[in-house]
């Protein structure tokens, strides 16, 4: 069984993401709809966690009624005698959340959840990630793209890729000797995916 089938009512949405399901009642459940933001106050935040916590961190966060991302995939660990797929993060020590940061009171909560270990930015003060990084992470895992790391790159010629399963996917294009590959970066945690574009038209942005 996958890690994945270790909490109830978590689940892989289809694009590549650990989800807890919204059927699952909160015992916040009452609290939170006196305290819920306005949606134009919800930006995306990477969160740091604990070594190995990171799906635990996201179970515990939803709990508490926050709204979480954690993308994660499929790798082939081998061993002497066998081999067997398991489910990882794609970002190892990290997972994302949709919250008002302005508000003490759903800030609190993230920083007090068990496995979390401080919102990433400049002195564990959180930076917003623009919601199309998000978006485009899931369109990549949703349509079973093959991804890997990447080194971090900040600078480059910026391209949206046009048509396709990926439309509007934007990333930095890049060459390699076995042809040309999107990075997409997330600044505020420093990682970066590479993704093969091949057969795709893409454009400046």
């Amino acid at each position: 069984m996958s890690s994945a089938g270790q909490f109830a009512g978590q689940f892989m949405d289809g694009n590549g993401g650990l989800h807890c399901s919204t059927m699952v009642p909160s015992p916040l459940d009452s609290v939170h709809s006196a305290l819920d933001p306005s949606p134009e106050d919800l930006r995306w935040y990477a969160v740091r966690t604990r070594s190995r916590h990171e799906k635990i961190a996201t179970q515990q966060l939803h709990t508490r009624g926050i709204e979480t991302y954690l993308p994660v995939v499929i790798q082939t660990h081998r061993w002497s005698d066998r081999k067997k797929q398991v489910e990882v993060p794609l970002f190892s020590g990290y997972t994302f959340v949709r919250v008002a940061y302005a508000s003490n009171e759903q800030r609190i909560q993230v920083l007090q959840t068990h496995g979390v270990a401080g919102f990433v930015g400049v002195q564990r003060t959180g930076v917003p990630i623009p919601d199309h990084q998000i978006e485009d992470i899931r369109t990549l895992l949703g349509n079973k793209v093959s991804v890997e790391a990447h080194s971090f790159l900040k600078i480059g010629q910026r391209v949206r890729v046009r048509g396709g399963a990926l439309d509007g996917v934007e990333g930095i294009l890049v060459s390699h000797d076995a042809g040309r590959k999107l990075v997409i970066s997330l600044e505020s945690i420093e990682r970066s995916l590479s993704i093969r574009v091949e057969g795709y038209d893409v454009e400046p942005v």
